[in-house]
């Protein structure tokens, strides 16, 4: 690398005082521009209206979701994808997901620009192999990726050319060629970013609209930035250990969301969410089209 990563120094203020267990899952809806986010083990669904955080409790583990138009979200949970309505907090049940499988639930997703919506699983206790990737595309669910321990890092770069994904557990973020027309997955997998010898692990990810990979990096307590060609160009630090999940939103989608956990760390600082200014531009988060 010929340079340097830019370690910003602006302070992360914090969006919202609860703390997760696992906060994950950010997601800026574009026209209600309303942030919404989950605590995967606690089963809630968050979001902050005006000044006001609210929240909805489930049964079951929730953890990502995109938006399908004004009032509608998909949801992943533990078994099941859903169709959520913000407004009255009811859901449908879209299609199984491992629904056979009691070990697993859902854990990272998010929407592709087909209008797709990628999900990934894994075991509750992050057995070994047990976790998968699906897409869900025009009321088809269709698993691509088998063998995953930790699934994280779904996105998606702006010229639809490719996905990201990583296991976690490897340390290593792939990138993925996707067909053009569809956005089916074309051929292998390659290394995009090689992290197996750092003492942290690549949680989840987002794609600026300059191509640029955002980087939550769990016990590094950090968002990171990558060049299209892999170079760590920017750092903004998290005041707490397991950074989690990124999305880039509010008017300009230039505010910097970021989840974290608080499971297992004796830090007051871990588990609430943050936002960070930026000068950078997000992609609009894409629609699902069910």
């Amino acid at each position: 690398m010929a340079n340097d990563p830019k370690i910003h120094a602006a302070a992360a203020q914090v969006l919202s005082e609860t703390r997760c267990t696992l906060g994950e899952g950010p997601l800026w809806h574009p026209t209600r521009k309303q942030l919404f986010w989950f605590d995967i083990l606690e089963k809630r669904l968050f979001s902050v209206v005006g000044e006001k955080e609210i929240h909805w409790q489930f049964d079951d583990c929730v953890s990502a979701a995109g938006w399908v138009d004004e009032t509608t979200l998909i949801m992943a949970s533990t078994s099941a994808l859903w169709r959520f309505d913000i407004e009255s907090g009811a859901r449908i049940h879209l299609v199984d997901l491992e629904a056979d499988q009691p070990l697993t639930r859902s854990n990272d997703g998010r929407a592709d620009p087909w209008g797709g919506f990628w999900i990934g699983t894994m075991g509750y206790k992050a057995e070994f192999g047990l976790g998968a990737i699906y897409r869900y595309y025009r009321g088809e669910l269709r698993q691509l990726i088998t063998n995953q321990t930790i699934t994280n890092a779904i996105c998606f770069a702006p010229d639809k050319s490719c996905a990201y994904f990583t296991d976690t557990k490897t340390g290593k973020i792939m990138r993925q060629p996707l067909a053009a027309e569809d956005g089916w997955p074309i051929g292998e997998p390659s290394v995009f970013i090689d992290l197996s010898d750092e003492d942290f692990g690549p949680d989840g990810a987002i794609v600026d609209t300059e191509g640029r990979f955002w980087n939550a990096q769990w016990g590094a307590g950090r968002v990171a930035v990558y060049t299209p060609t892999g170079e760590l160009t920017a750092i903004y630090p998290v005041p707490t250990a397991q950074a989690s999940c990124p999305a880039l939103g509010g008017e300009d989608l230039s505010d910097l969301f970021i989840t974290t956990a608080a499971d297992g760390l004796n830090d007051p600082a871990a588990g609430k969410t943050y936002r960070i200014h930026t000068t950078a531009k997000g992609q609009r988060e894409h629609r699902v089209i069910l």
